[in-house]
């Protein structure tokens, strides 16, 4: 029997691997209204690159790894369409034209978490992203439903121009339990290297504090 628990080992995931609250500078801007509009279309240019890159990503993750992890994978990729579909009323909320999202060159900072992202799709143990990415979601879908209650409070956004960070900022009991059973099967066969998995959600983080930083320098 393993001492550790799945459980146990994604909640102290998440704990040790949160981000410092001081450290992302524009979420509290548009939680308060004070971010500029422009801003806000910047965010959801650079998330029309973010959300493809990501998806191929979690399908090559699914196709490498092992069934209880390939569940998770899958179910993250299904989410992304699922996303990219309500990205478009954030978009078009924001004032973004499809003639700007197709000319829209994105910034290396906030293009550098999906490009890690592809990287453990090469190169990582299926399990260690697992741990991982579940630790990484938690401090995002915390961002997300700040967004959606600045949105809505400072902004005059809608529902269906707030769905995109609704998604992200409700809980996924069905993620959850896919991601424990993934870990869960890793254990039991000791494919899960958690020092690894803790260097790449320190790197998740790290990236997502670098796509913020870049945002808020948006013009």
């Amino acid at each position: 029997m393993n001492a550790v628990t799945a459980e146990d080992l994604l909640d102290n995931a998440a704990r040790t691997l949160a981000p410092d609250p001081a450290a992302n500078a524009l979420v509290p801007l548009i939680e308060r209204g004070e971010a500029p509009r422009e801003t806000l279309a910047v965010l959801a240019l650079e998330q029309q690159w973010v959300i493809p890159a990501d998806r191929t990503a979690f399908r090559h993750l699914a196709d490498r790894a092992d069934p209880a992890s390939a569940a998770f994978f899958a179910a993250l990729a299904a989410g992304e369409d699922l996303a990219e579909h309500r990205l478009s009323a954030f978009a078009r909320a924001c004032g973004v034209s499809p003639e700007r999202s197709r000319t829209y060159v994105p910034r290396p900072g906030c293009q550098a978490y999906p490009a890690y992202v592809a990287w453990l799709s090469l190169n990582a143990s299926p399990p260690d992203a697992v741990v991982a990415l579940t630790a990484n979601f938690s401090a995002w879908g915390d961002c997300c439903a700040r967004i959606a209650d600045g949105l809505r409070t400072h902004y005059g956004f809608g529902d269906e121009a707030c769905a995109f960070f609704d998604l992200f900022a409700e809980p996924s009991p069905e993620l959850d339990a896919r991601a424990t059973a993934a870990v869960r099967a890793a254990l039991d066969t000791g494919a899960l290297d958690l020092d690894l998995a803790r260097t790449h959600g320190r790197l998740l983080q790290a990236y997502e504090a670098l796509f913020w930083d870049s945002l808020r320098a948006a013009p």
